[in-house]
């Protein structure tokens, strides 16, 4: 079962502002577990929303809209994300529930969502 642990944007991953040191040592490690586990498939930031494209489609049929960033709703946003491949939903919670608090400001939440 492959499962997406969304990194959910703050303020501060939206400000670009980096996490510190002993955050970045903690997500590293992390990380590495994952891999030493076999269950990592991919882990990726993202760039802040200022640089992002919106595309919406708000008329059937009609030309999509193209709206540049920034975009101000951060709870809708995501600073990046983690793909893990393991064998049940209890495990990818586990998994999930292990990663340090990925702002590090008591800002961060993860969504977890399993892929088709």
């Amino acid at each position: 079962m492959m499962f997406m642990l969304i990194v959910k944007a703050s303020k501060n991953s939206e400000g670009a502002n980096l996490p510190d040191p002993e955050l970045m040592e903690a997500m590293d490690k992390y990380n590495e577990e994952l891999v030493k586990a076999g269950v990592r498939v991919m882990a990726k930031g993202l760039h802040p929303s200022s640089n992002g494209i919106r595309i919406s489609f708000p008329k059937p049929g009609e030309k999509p809209v193209v709206t540049d960033g920034p975009f101000t709703e951060t709870k809708e946003l995501i600073a990046g994300f983690i793909l893990i491949e393991v064998k049940s939903r209890e495990e990818a919670i586990e998994w999930a529930m292990r990663m340090p608090d990925p702002q590090g400001y008591g800002e961060g939440q993860i969504e977890l969502r399993q892929v088709f």
